[in-house]
């Protein structure tokens, strides 16, 4: 860290899978510390009293549930943002020097969210906005004095008071660090998507089964919104009739995060003649390499937890993480909770018999540019079977545009049924009918789902306080995570693969079970 006089060395012996000194450090930093300097005094934010809040946010003291959470510098300090009602008694990040400033940018915005709250076209914007305002003016009160950790399982050794965590880190830690959670008697909330591997979803799924008294919940936001349960509605009204067809689509890691890239290593230099698709590879990856010093602060191997060992670059972190194999899983896993999970949902899907992957180049380091993935989920019931198709990196369903969604580039799902269609946008955002005068035919379907009054975060806290149900519960989002992950071994796999969910086999190529789950490094366990 930059400021030696926040920092706390471990005085602990060194733990299984610690191997730098940066492991070790625990970070203290005092409110005032933190604020001095910050946005905070260029956008004019005044701390808002307690009693002036209303709503989620007026929450009697022995009301509240004390949270943790683990990796905040991404979406992560959205996530404690949207609980900064409650009493968030302890951050793990293993880049505080990155976290800081993303909180900082944060606290900073609140003038333009001002902005757009008075500019805000309907009552609904009007009070997510006035909602975000107030929890951020909130945490900003709190932050500093937040006990703050760099090693998870000092917190958890320490840290005796807290009821629930939140996990939002790269991918591949999650199954870990929740099943850690889960055997204090933690209540769990990850972020999407729930698991890296399959085997880890399974084993997720199984423990929360076995611990019936916690609250688990996968962080697919979208899964709580009125607009998703208005698909299901228009689903179950029948109102375009027999489905068979599914499309989904992102032009996620486009714009987003590099993909198809070749890992920055030192390569032989190609004939200068030689300007093929290895040639330019070599030169891609020689001139990406180079021996970049580890940022102070960062706690280099608590981030490659269970994973291999890898030299750190700035490729790989604070967000490019999500297109490597070793952290994450590509588009399908990020973007498929929030566009698979609509279908998956509403037509009951379960898991698919068959799931095959086309790619751009892959070379098993960077998930490819672009994929599409076909499942073929069997008929269920009187149901007929469906092939859902997704697609990713710009790729697009064809006849978009004659349908009249072509400005829906950045994601969507299309349900081709034997009466007419339905499409909605990323989150399951604005569905409607295909054609205009089918919605207009169709009209509101009726309500079968209750709504969700609060946040996805908010619902999770509920239900952790046994006021309601959690709205994706692991029993729910292990079998959506695992449908989304069977696209990735699929593409790892090199071809079709033939599944047998209830055995968690692939038949027709042994070979490629072993992409199921992963061996952990030594100190690792799930």
């Amino acid at each position: 860290m930059t400021d030696e006089s926040n920092v706390e060395n471990e005085q602990q012996g060194q733990r299984p899978g610690d191997t730098t000194a940066n492991a070790h450090a625990d970070v203290n930093v005092s409110r005032r510390s933190f604020l001095t300097g910050t946005a905070l005094a260029a956008t004019g934010l005044m701390i808002v009293p307690r009693h002036v809040l209303g709503g989620p946010l007026h929450t009697a003291p022995s009301d509240r549930l004390n949270i943790a959470g683990i990796g905040v510098g991404g979406m992560g300090k959205n996530n404690i943002r949207a609980l900064a009602g409650e009493n968030i008694v302890a951050l793990c990040d293993v880049d505080w020097n990155y976290t800081d400033k993303s909180f900082r940018d944060m606290f900073g915005e609140v003038g333009d969210m001002q902005a757009r709250l008075a500019k805000a076209e309907t009552p609904a914007k009007r009070l997510k906005l006035q909602d975000e305002i107030e929890h951020t003016k909130l945490l900003s009160q709190k932050y500093g004095s937040i006990k703050r950790y760099t090693d998870f399982r000092r917190m958890f050794d320490q840290q005796k008071d807290i009821d629930a965590v939140v996990i939002a880190t790269p991918d591949h830690l999650h199954a870990t660090l929740a099943s850690t959670a889960m055997s204090l008697g933690k209540h769990v909330y990850v972020q999407k998507p729930l698991t890296w591997s399959i085997h880890e979803a399974r084993e997720l799924a199984r423990k929360a089964k076995d611990n019936p008294k916690l609250v688990t919940q996968m962080g697919n936001q979208g899964h709580s919104s009125d607009d998703a349960r208005l698909i299901n509605e228009y689903i179950a009204a029948d109102a375009i009739g027999t489905v068979r067809e599914v499309h989904a689509w992102t032009n996620r890691p486009l714009a987003y995060w590099p993909q198809g890239i070749p890992r920055p290593l030192p390569r032989p230099q190609p004939d200068a003649s030689k300007w093929d698709m290895d040639a330019v590879t070599d030169r891609l990856a020689n001139a990406m390499a180079g021996n970049y010093p580890l940022p102070q602060g960062l706690a280099w191997d608590l981030f490659l937890g269970p994973g291999p060992v890898v030299d750190y670059h700035p490729v790989y972190h604070p967000f490019n993480w999500r297109g490597w194999v070793d952290w994450g899983v590509g588009a399908i896993g990020d973007m498929g909770a929030h566009l698979i999970d609509s279908p998956f949902w509403s037509l009951d899907l379960g898991f698919p018999t068959a799931v095959e992957t086309v790619s751009t180049p892959f070379d098993n380091a960077s998930y490819p540019m672009a994929t599409m993935t076909y499942y073929d989920f069997p008929a269920r019931g009187d149901r007929p079977p469906v092939r859902l198709t997704w697609y990713d990196g710009a790729l697009l369903p064809p006849g978009l545009e004659a349908l009249g969604a072509g400005q829906m580039r950045d994601g969507g799902v299309l349900y081709v049924g034997d009466k007419g269609k339905l499409v909605h946008e990323t989150y399951g955002d604005n569905p409607r009918l295909l054609p205009q005068s089918l919605h207009d035919s169709v009209g509101t379907p009726p309500r079968k789902y209750a709504r969700i009054k609060t946040s996805h975060e908010m619902n999770w806290v509920d239900a952790c306080k046994g006021k309601t149900q959690a709205s994706s519960p692991f029993s729910y989002a292990a079998q959506l995570t695992e449908v989304m992950l069977l696209g990735v071994v699929s593409l790892r796999a090199g071809g079709r693969i033939e599944y047998d969910a209830q055995n968690m086999r692939i038949t027709n190529r042994p070979e490629a079970n072993q992409f199921l789950s992963r061996e952990y490094r030594q100190g690792w366990t799930l």
